[in-house]
């Protein structure tokens, strides 16, 4: 079978003309990536000479059937793309954005193949759990031309088309059936997985969904269609499945131009994603070893106004202690800094979040080969300054997640528990 994946990592680059993993990099795939480009408003890629070079997102994006996966990675040295794709999918489900809770054989097997297909997964064995246990029914109402009097008439519409056929009624009913908003999301999903994917496995199973989902109107779905639905007791079991369908048709880019090459970009911020993972992985393990500690993630705190503006300080994480209220920020930068250490801006930023919080310690969080605590301290020769100080905390990969997890959490207490 012709393979259909690239596989890059991180501020890597794509030429035109060259071949990676058995796929050439053609001028069309490149000019697709030039048109979305233009069309998006998240730059999750630059243009280059002849190509693109790749920024701090991690994901796929697929286009004219290619998926041009995008992995995490420190150093151009150690770790395969399998390993760094796992620890990308782990990290997702650990932050909520891949739920999964028992994992099918299916799914163990397109893990090591697509993050975009275990996507897909999900949301089929989503939408299959739901037509087992029933999909829900509601009232709608429905206006239309019909032969029998059912419902109020609507009079103006009435007359307006039906002076000649007196046999008609123009009238306004309510109908109860399948036929509403979160059924009109997912079976718009079903048809994009339908038209973006190659795999056969996906192919079979949503052609089994199409045969037992009902029929349902076509509608325009945009982020104002996901804003205002409300869940409730009937439709709780929908928030999976409906969280999934938001990712996927908000990332569709249909290429209206040409009518081809239309684009699924699933990307992820892999700062925001670092600093997420290690907030849940804090919380997770705080929870589990009863540690005498609160965490918070994205606390803020006004610390500048006037009469039209305000401004606010938000550390990516703020942890306090239950015993004696004293906090520690720590802020989260996705970045190998082995060798060069942080940057000015870093420490600013750390030095404002610490004198507005009244920040016993602070540190900047980044991975790192090996777990590593290095304390420094602010030199600044006041009164109030002198003596906040400023760790460096490096974790090194783990060998599983929850490996991972419980580094996380032993390097931090250490470091809590050493000022």
């Amino acid at each position: 079978m012709k393979p259909n994946k690239i596989s890059v990592f991180e501020y890597s680059r794509l030429k035109t003309g060259c071949e990676y993993n058995g796929v050439t990099f053609t001028p069309v795939l490149f000019e697709s990536l030039k048109r979305f480009h233009s069309s998006s408003s998240i730059r999750y890629f630059n243009l280059i000479h002849n190509g693109v070079e790749f920024c701090g997102y991690v994901g796929v994006i697929q286009v004219d059937g290619i998926q041009i996966e995008v992995l995490p990675k420190l150093d151009r040295n150690g770790g395969d793309a399998n390993t760094w794709r796992d620890l990308l999918i782990d990290m997702l489900r650990e932050v909520g954005m891949l739920r999964v809770s028992a994992p099918s054989s299916s799914m163990l097997t397109l893990r090591s193949n697509s993050i975009l297909e275990l996507y897909f997964d999900l949301f089929i064995t989503e939408v299959e759990y739901l037509i087992r246990t029933g999909l829900v029914k509601q009232y709608r109402r429905q206006t239309q031309n019909q032969t029998s009097l059912k419902g109020s008439i609507d009079f103006m519409r009435h007359l307006s088309k039906n002076l000649i056929h007196k046999e008609r009624f123009f009238t306004n009913t309510s109908v109860y059936d399948q036929d509403h908003i979160w059924h009109r999301i997912i079976s718009q999903t079903i048809s994009l997985i339908r038209l973006i994917s190659q795999n056969t496995q996906i192919h079979n199973r949503i052609g089994a969904l199409e045969l037992n989902f009902p029929q349902v109107t076509s509608q325009r779905i945009s982020e104002k269609t996901f804003n205002k639905l409300v869940y409730n007791r009937k439709t709780e079991n929908y928030r999976t499945a409906i969280e999934i369908a938001r990712l996927l048709l908000l990332n569709f880019h249909p290429d209206l131009a040409s009518g081809l090459n239309s684009v699924l970009a699933l990307m992820f911020d892999m700062n925001v994603l670092w600093e997420s993972f290690i907030y849940h992985s804090l919380r997770k393990q705080f929870l589990i070893n009863s540690a005498p500690y609160t965490v918070r993630a994205q606390q803020s705190t006004e610390f500048w106004s006037t009469g039209s503006y305000r401004r606010y300080l938000r550390p990516d994480i703020l942890i306090e202690s239950v015993e004696d209220g004293r906090k520690y920020v720590l802020d989260t930068k996705w970045k190998d800094v082995s060798g060069s250490g942080p940057s000015p801006s870093d420490l600013q930023q750390l030095f404002a979040y610490s004198q507005f919080f009244r920040a016993a310690r602070n540190a900047l969080v980044y991975p790192g080969n090996s777990d590593s605590v290095q304390s420094g301290k602010y030199t600044i020769s006041t009164e109030w300054a002198h003596s906040v100080s400023c760790s460096i905390i490096c974790l090194g990969l783990g060998s599983n997640i929850s490996q991972w997890q419980e580094t996380i959490f032993k390097a931090v207490s250490k470091w809590i528990k050493s000022g």
